[in-house]
């Protein structure tokens, strides 16, 4: 594990904050920042909570490494609603075709294991060292607040890749994933799947105290809403269906939904009124062909945008209704005729048929854009689909207003039992295509993969059109580089 955290808290706090810390920069200009002075004021955990924020959209070993984004990418291109349209310049084939995660060798395999646990070790440091921290007490408890989210959410995101799914009402005693409490290097046995899960709630349930009142500068930062919507995450996983509905309900508190007028260009902003969580990309702070604007946008002119529009499956398309707004978000056509005031295709750009015009960059040369993480519509959804197992007439309700609100003609539904539930996943789909849902939701209801009758072209798939719930290859295998560094770990089944 040694060599998954060499990491530099001095650096990943320079990369966000240069502009403003001179002097902490000025006497402290060694690489490597003891964990000791980073802890030593409030004003330094917020160096290291605001370096760890930075973290989620840094270029790491390679251009398809572009943070959190390409983590989205990644568990997009695994389902089935995300279509790539050519093998344009490589990036994220092997994904798609399910060979990357299967293969412990990997680096693609090895990427969200490496960073989201560098993030936990940078976690960890304020977690372990603000107690001592001089400064005002709200400021303490506001850093130790977000980096328990932090760790919270690295563990949970872990656990879901590398873990066999959560079972309600089973001891779920499979293994998990290490848990890390502490900023070391000691090597750790994998927890039980139910031992990781108890570790993400006890942390959100903390930082949801310490956040109370907490107003962030803006939304990248950490506050309650956001640490009780991960809980409503978290609790929807575990099939806890009574408290994924209550604290869907109470995350989405004081955001509401766009209009229609809103809804078209809107993805690419945190300043967006339904955005709880988001990273700013600013223009000093780009990561140029790794953003995850150089591969999801449909205006940037990367050879990657060019040749290989992504698209949605045609199927799931097809189910949207034409008065519904998500409806334009996608060209059946591939003309793209209707995009945003200011925004054309050079007759470079491919046109292929069901590209998505979702998401919008800075501009043809310029791939920024703001990384979307949770909305309130997602909430919505969430209590939905969780009220479908409670409380069916609410759970129609909830629907409604997401749905009335994307489609004026939208009628409340008279489905119940599968087919309310399924109505709801087709909701889910649709809302959060590219957002980087779609394996962990097959993985948690445990559905299969099905790309058949769809537009994947057999070629970019390599022949992987579908994958029976509950297969082996479900669960990432554990990095090469955790094996040879970290006796303690068990490889999962190939």
């Amino acid at each position: 594990m040694k060599n998954l955290y060499k990491y530099s808290l001095a650096l990943l706090a320079m990369l966000s904050i240069s502009s403003c810390s001179e002097d902490f920069l000025d006497r402290f200009p060694t690489e490597d920042v003891p964990s000791e002075t980073a802890t030593t004021t409030t004003d330094n955990l917020f160096l290291v909570v605001n370096g760890i924020h930075r973290s989620l959209y840094l270029r790491y070993n390679s251009q398809g490494e572009g943070g959190i984004g390409s983590m989205m990418i990644q568990a997009d291109v695994l389902g089935e609603d995300a279509v790539m349209t050519s093998a344009g310049n490589g990036w994220f084939n092997n994904t798609y075709k399910w060979v990357d995660h299967t293969n412990a060798s990997d680096a693609d395999d090895l990427f969200p294991y490496r960073v989201l646990y560098r993030i936990i070790r940078n976690a960890n440091v304020i977690i372990n060292g603000a107690e001592d921290a001089t400064g005002p007490t709200i400021d303490r408890d506001a850093a130790l607040g977000q980096a328990l989210v932090y760790r919270a959410y690295c563990h949970f995101q872990l656990v879901q890749l590398y873990g066999k799914r959560y079972q309600s009402g089973s001891v779920n005693s499979q293994p998990g994933v290490p848990i890390r409490l502490f900023a070391s290097n000691e090597p750790l046995a994998r927890a039980t799947v139910e031992e990781v899960y108890a570790q993400v709630n006890a942390d959100l349930d903390q930082a949801t105290l310490l956040l109370d009142g907490y107003e962030r500068p803006n939304k990248s930062h950490f506050d309650k809403s956001v640490a009780i919507g991960l809980k409503a995450r978290v609790a929807l996983v575990q099939q806890n269906y009574p408290l994924a509905a209550s604290l869907a309900n109470q995350a989405r508190q004081g955001y509401s939904l766009m209009t229609n007028d809103e809804y078209f260009n809107s993805f690419n902003t945190y300043t967006n009124r339904e955005w709880m969580w988001g990273s700013f990309v600013q223009e000093d702070q780009t990561i140029f062909f790794a953003n995850f604007g150089a591969y999801v946008s449909r205006n940037f002119s990367s050879t990657n945008i060019r040749t290989n529009p992504k698209a949605i499956n045609s199927k799931l398309y097809n189910q949207i209704a034409s008065t519904d707004i998500r409806a334009q978000l996608f060209d059946p056509t591939g003309a793209h005729n209707n995009l945003p005031a200011g925004v054309t295709l050079a007759s470079n750009f491919v046109r292929k048929p069901y590209t998505s015009q979702k998401f919008i960059a800075a501009g043809t040369g310029d791939s920024r854009m703001d990384v979307p993480y949770m909305r309130a519509a997602e909430m919505y959804l969430i209590e939905a689909e969780a009220l479908s197992y409670t409380n069916e007439a609410a759970a129609k309700q909830v629907l409604f207003t997401l749905a009335q609100n994307r489609n004026p003609n939208y009628t409340l539904s008279t489905n119940t039992g599968a087919a309310l539930k399924n109505e709801i996943y087709i909701q889910r789909r649709i809302e959060l295509w590219g957002e980087g849902f779609r394996f962990y939701d097959l993985k948690r209801l445990n559905q299969p993969l099905d790309r058949t009758g769809a537009n994947h072209d057999p070629a970019l798939v390599g022949q992987l059109f579908e994958v029976p719930a509950g297969d082996n290859r479900w669960q990432w295998q554990i990095p090469q580089d955790e094996i040879n560094s970290n006796p303690l770990v068990e490889q999962n089944p190939s």
